[in-house]
């Protein structure tokens, strides 16, 4: 499929349109957008509600007041999941490469500990892969505090203790190897064009011919780039979980 087919720009002799999304600095609306939709196909085509107190917000709600009874009863769209997580790391200023860890260890969670996501659980299970994604990616401290200064309502004692009993839960298997990054990302552009979600195209110019690591995106942030490196582990060590059938269906 060629890029004019996905985005109305089409490539000729005289213009080449490439996307702006690669492995090592991916697109952040696009990425979000897909690990969200497939967070919603994890709630959508669960088999029952199992959870736990401390990731159900009926027990432990992200907001002063509580949700009615009535909110736990229907799955959340698609959009409602996407602010959630873009509110979060537009707040928290987080790497768009945070985002496909979170999925990893949302993914990790669900196996690990035989639990669906579901309307009550959704929000703290994202949370907190969220918080373990951000300390595990980025070289720079990152505080608890943090994140209840962007989400307003939420205690630091809540905070830590759902790290805690995520990384319990996650038995401390926070490695993420260069593969299983890179088979998640795939796997979500797949499943953008599968569900219509358009990379952004932008033309190919002399510079950025010129400038090949500019155009794999390691130009812009080396300093990512080998510290994603420093984080791989083997294979050998990391016990591998794909995405669901619930994504890629």
């Amino acid at each position: 499929m060629s890029p004019g087919q996905l985005t109305g720009m089409y490539s000729s002799c005289s213009m080449i349109f490439l996307d702006d999304s690669t492995l090592s600095l991916p697109n952040r609306r696009n990425v979000v957008e897909c690990v969200t939709l497939a967070v919603y196909y994890h709630i959508k085509n669960r088999d029952a509600n199992r959870s736990l107190a401390i990731l159900d917000d009926r027990w432990h709600p992200l907001t002063r007041e509580k949700c009615p009874e009535e909110y736990f009863e229907h799955d959340p769209e698609h959009n409602c999941i996407y602010r959630f997580v873009a509110f979060i790391f537009n707040g928290a200023l987080l790497p768009t490469e945070c985002a496909i860890i979170t999925l990893v260890y949302l993914e990790r969670l669900v196996s690990y500990a035989e639990i669906d996501i579901c309307p009550a659980n959704w929000r703290r299970i994202l949370l907190g892969a969220i918080l373990l994604a951000a300390k595990v990616w980025q070289d720079k401290a990152v505080w608890n505090i943090d994140f209840c200064r962007v989400l307003g309502d939420v205690s630091l004692k809540d905070i830590n203790e759902l790290e805690r009993h995520y990384l319990i839960l996650l038995e401390y298997n926070f490695n993420v190897s260069g593969g299983v990054y890179a088979k998640y990302y795939f796997d979500l552009r797949s499943l953008a064009f599968e569900r219509n979600i358009y990379f952004l195209f932008e033309p190919f110019t002399r510079e950025r011919a010129q400038d090949p690591e500019a155009m794999s995106g390691l130009g812009k942030d080396k300093d990512l780039h080998r510290a994603a490196m420093r984080r791989s582990s083997s294979d050998g060590n990391f016990i591998s979980i794909g995405l669901s059938n619930a994504v890629l269906s």
